[in-house]
């Protein structure tokens, strides 16, 4: 059996994959699911210096502790540039990773030069003005294609600002990231900003997969989801 390692995208907490755990663990796998640095139930811990090599060491240090290995290391849009700064770092604890919806960033690449241009001036502007300078404010949920009002009120109170130092901190990589396989997941049915990550995806000779949903295909599709991560742990 596997070890899957959860990722959340910005603004969230490990709590937003409490739809999709049960499944895994009831196919046998052991599932973590950690909050990173600032964000969610360790908020009170943000502050400006919290960038992504935070959050990479954050996953590396709970690798580690946990000894886990053949770990399928799964990073939601943010968090895929994450997962591949804790590839890059032990990559002999991983047997794949998976980037949902995700950035899909080489060396050098930061998170706000991933985005479409347009999305990333509207990031620009709200850390600019509200983010007083050093954080991301909240996205509205409907823009990510979350739409059921049960879903918007689950997510709401608990959603919180993102630090902007990790998507403007570059990931600087040495190589070990890419002795681990890969695979995306692509939400289709939204605005799709990452459709072009989905591309170099498949430029690098990943499988690219679908799931017919918004951005936030752990609230929005949990079951889809749990299936198709089982089914790409099992390749």
């Amino acid at each position: 059996m596997s070890t899957f390692v959860l990722l959340h995208g910005a603004w969230h907490g490990g709590w937003v994959w409490q739809r999709v755990t049960p499944a895994l663990r009831a196919a046998g796998h052991e599932v973590y699911a950690p909050t990173l640095t600032g964000l969610s139930d360790r908020a009170h811990l943000l502050h400006p210096q919290v960038g992504l090599s935070t959050h990479v060491q954050d996953v590396v240090a709970l690798l580690e502790a946990h000894d886990a290995r053949d770990v399928v290391l799964v990073g939601h849009s943010y968090a895929g540039q994450v997962v591949t700064g804790v590839a890059d770092r032990v990559p002999e604890r991983l047997s794949t990773r998976v980037h949902l919806d995700a950035f899909v960033g080489g060396d050098g690449d930061s998170a706000i030069d991933l985005l479409p241009e347009t999305v990333a001036g509207h990031y620009r502007e709200s850390v600019s003005g509200p983010g007083f300078g050093w954080l991301i404010p909240v996205r509205p949920l409907d823009r990510l294609g979350v739409t059921r009002k049960a879903d918007i009120e689950w997510l709401t109170p608990r959603l919180t600002p993102h630090p902007w130092l990790t998507y403007t901190e570059p990931l600087w990589l040495t190589g070990g990231a890419d002795l681990v396989p890969g695979a995306f997941i692509e939400c289709v049915d939204w605005m799709r900003v990452f459709t072009g990550q989905a591309k170099r995806a498949a430029g690098r000779g990943w499988p690219v997969h679908e799931l017919a949903t918004g951005h936030e295909a752990m609230v929005t599709a949990p079951d889809e989801l749990a299936a198709l991560l089982l089914e790409i742990a099992a390749r």
